[in-house]
């Protein structure tokens, strides 16, 4: 079943459970999703965005929403925090099962040592091979920050 499936699945199941949040949270969403493939038909893509787009898409929802709730924090609007958490947790039900750093550690080293990557300069190669295969699964900019260290030795 496609993400895009489980979204309007999800959406119709919401409705039928009277949960707003949910509700909303998947109509954002939807929302995001549309005006994605919008944007990628005019680079030519006409069967809209592909999956590790989309569950990058959920990823970055998810930190805008984390970035948020701590902001919300700092301001003294708990109620507001809670409602962006409540939509992370509805988010995160798309995203598949985050790797742990030592699993991040050791599909960078798998993928350096597959691509014979030695330097600095191999880190887009090596990054690339990272969200081909990784896609929903890594926060790729603490994976950056391991590639760097670990192409220039430290």
């Amino acid at each position: 079943m496609t993400l895009r499936t489980q979204f309007n699945d999800s959406l119709k199941d919401a409705m039928r459970a009277k949960d707003q949040r949910a509700v909303s949270t998947l109509r954002l969403i939807l929302t995001e999703l549309k005006n994605r493939d919008i944007d990628a038909r005019s680079r030519g893509v006409t069967d809209g965005i592909d999956e590790a787009s989309i569950l990058s898409m959920l990823q970055g929802m998810v930190k805008q929403r984390n970035e948020s709730a701590g902001m919300y924090e700092q301001g003294g609007r708990p109620e507001l925090a809670q409602q962006e958490r409540e939509e992370i947790a509805v988010i995160e039900r798309f995203l598949p099962k985050q790797m742990t750093d030592e699993e991040s550690a050791g599909a960078i080293d798998a993928i350096v040592a597959e691509l014979g990557a030695s330097s600095i300069k191999d880190m887009g190669k090596v990054m690339a091979e990272l969200k081909a295969r990784h896609a929903g699964q890594m926060d790729f900019a603490k994976a950056g920050g391991l590639v760097k260290a670990r192409l220039s030795g430290k």
